[in-house]
Formats: C-alpha cells, structure tokens, sequence
C-alpha cells in the first residue's frame, strides 16, 4: 500500500508539492495527472526515497520513507522516464548487478533474469550493451531491472515517454498484469489513453496541490465532459480563470 499524509516539498521559496494527502491500495493503478511542473514527478521521488519531504510523510507497506528509507526502498520498483543504464554491461549484466543488490543469489538469481528477460522480450538484446539499445529497449531493459526483485509496489513516471507502439503495449500489458497479482500502482502520465485503459482512479494535481480525484468515469460525468482529455482541459481552463492568492 502507498500513503502520502500531508507531504510537501519545497525548493527555497518554491513549493513544489503542497500537503498531498492520498491512498493506493493493493490492486489499484492510480494515475497521477497535471500540466508540466505540477509536481508529479517531485512527488514520486519523495515516495521513492530519492528526496526527502520539507514536512508531512509518505510511506510504502507500512515503511515511513523517511524514517526507514531502506526498508521502503526493498519494497519499491522505480520506474523513470530518464533512464540511467550502465552503457558498458549488457542487459542481462545489468539486471543481474541489481538482483545481487537486492540480496539475490547463485540459482535465485539466475532463474529470475531468466523470467524477467522472458516477461520483457529482451532475450534477442540480452547479450548487448545497453550504450547500443534502442530507446523502447532500453525502457524494457529499465523495467527488468526495477522489477528483479519483485517488489509489491510499482512507481511509474512517465514510463512510456518516447516509445513506440509496440514498445507501449508491452508496458500496458505488464501494468495490468501486475495489477492482477495484486501490486501496489502509482503512475504518472501525460498520456489520457493510457489513464483510460489502465487506471482505477485519477489525481488531477495543479502547482502541487490535489485538486481533483475519482475514477475515469467519475471525473468525466461530473464535469459532464465526453472523455477524460476534456475533463482535464476543462478543468485546466477552469482553473486559469481563478485569480492567484494576493493578486487584485
């Protein structure tokens, strides 16, 4: 299970996540939507444990990410639109090296790089250097790595940013698999099919405050828009129309 409870983070002056407050239970995708620097990303990497909240807390099956981040850390797969790969080992070497960093072994090992190349399709690419992959194989080479230790929560940025079709649905498909198996799914999107075909329920944040959430359908019918795009939009023109706190 994932809990934000009051979370903000803040930059000096800047607040880049405002007292986020929400809950994803086990089996349930949740989508997180906004504009560009709504905070998203800020709020996925605290959850992470790759930032440290200014206040409130975050916290991944029960772990505070900020009292016990090791503990949170051993329960999370990451997965990032920019992609960090070591471009001097193979796929397989890389998702080896973070099996071993996550306490896996001799057979162990061995037998789930073996299921994780089988359950991205990176076999025919396994034996290459990830400096040589192309941008749909380096995000499968990305999940493999994130998932070697099969976690219960998935935290997702963005992960189909710059992929082809076919690359795509490969991650929809392991999204929806994994839900099946009853994991934790916290995913942020610009893309509305992906909310439509793949989340339970939506965030809508605007400069790092939760403004909106519900189900697709929810959001859709009570702003009485045709799709979840219009919803957003609406909602977007909506707000611009607010005048900023101080101003005349």
């Amino acid at each position: 299970m994932i809990s934000f409870s009051a979370l903000s983070k803040c930059y000096g002056p800047l607040t880049a996540v405002r007292e986020l407050t929400l809950q994803v239970e086990p089996g349930e995708v949740y989508a997180l939507l906004g504009p560009n620097g709504a905070g998203k990303t800020t709020a996925l990497r605290c959850l992470a444990t790759l930032l440290r909240p200014s206040s409130g807390s975050a916290a991944v099956c029960g772990a505070d990410v900020s009292v016990d981040p090791l503990r949170a850390r051993r329960r999370i797969a990451f997965l990032s639109s920019s992609m960090g790969l070591y471009e001097r080992l193979s796929a397989r070497e890389l998702v080896a090296y973070f099996g071993r960093l996550h306490g896996l072994a001799g057979a162990a090992l061995t037998k789930r790089v073996d299921e994780v190349v089988e359950l991205f399709a990176i076999g025919d690419f396994s034996g290459r250097l990830c400096g040589k992959l192309s941008t749909g194989q380096r995000q499968r080479v990305s999940l493999a790595r994130a998932l070697v230790h099969d976690p219960p929560v998935l935290i997702l940025d963005e992960p189909t940013l710059g992929l082809d079709v076919l690359s795509g649905r490969t991650i929809h498909d392991f999204i929806v698999r994994e839900r099946g198996r009853g994991k934790t799914i916290l995913l942020s999107t610009h893309q509305m099919d992906e909310v439509d075909l793949l989340a339970d329920r939506v965030g809508i944040l605007r400069k790092g405050e939760l403004v909106a959430e519900g189900s697709p359908t929810e959001l859709v019918q009570s702003l009485g828009a045709p799709n979840l795009t219009k919803a957003f939009l609406a909602l977007m023109s909506e707000w611009a129309l607010v005048p900023e706190e101080g101003s005349a």
